[in-house]
């Protein structure tokens, strides 16, 4: 009997989620949260807001109250210097050596030195630039109908803090694309 309910509840679930998502679209105004994270939270949330802006999806509002879903989450934007350091190194030496000496005939002596030395070193600092976002858009209820995580290195033409926020609006307006023609967004 355990196990019935078990797979009555995981399936109720599923269907659950589904009707979530399709509230995307039903969704006409967004207002965007502040993000959570460091210093570079605050940027991040309005580069976020010019790409959901620019990807003309939805109408964003700076009212709360206003809006039918909130968009929520962490940022992080990061600069930091990846350092490498390596040393080789190799070393040979050896010596002889005879002498005599004798008062009545000329001395004489003979050496022999030998040595090999080599020494390969390599310090590699190349600085780095990461910037991440995972953010969810929550209805009026407080369930969580969207959620994507987004991460960069940097673009071609644009920052990490910038490509990043595109990625967030381009999956956005990827999912509710595949929602308007009935496929599953995920």
């Amino acid at each position: 009997m355990k196990g019935i309910v078990l797979f009555v509840l995981l399936c109720g679930s599923a269907g659950a989620q589904d009707d979530l998502s399709k509230q995307l679209l039903s969704v006409k105004r967004i207002y965007v949260d502040r993000l959570t994270g460091g210093e570079t939270a605050a940027q991040m949330r309005d580069l976020i807001i010019a790409s959901i802006h620019g990807a003309k999806l939805y109408v964003l509002t700076e009212n709360q109250e206003r809006a039918d879903a909130v968009l929520r989450g962490a940022a992080e934007d990061l600069i930091y210097t990846d350092q490498f350091q390596s040393s080789d190194s190799a070393d040979m030496r050896s010596g002889i050596g005879t002498g005599s000496r004798s008062t009545r005939a000329s001395s004489g002596a003979r050496s022999l030195s030998v040595g090999v030395s080599g020494k390969d070193s390599t310090d590699i600092r190349e600085r780095r630039h990461e910037a991440l976002a995972t953010v969810r858009l929550v209805n009026k209820d407080g369930d969580v109908i969207w959620s994507t995580t987004q991460e960069s290195d940097g673009a071609k033409f644009r920052g990490a803090s910038a490509d990043v926020a595109d990625k967030i609006a381009k999956q956005l307006t990827a999912d509710v694309e595949r929602l308007r023609q009935g496929r599953d967004p995920r």
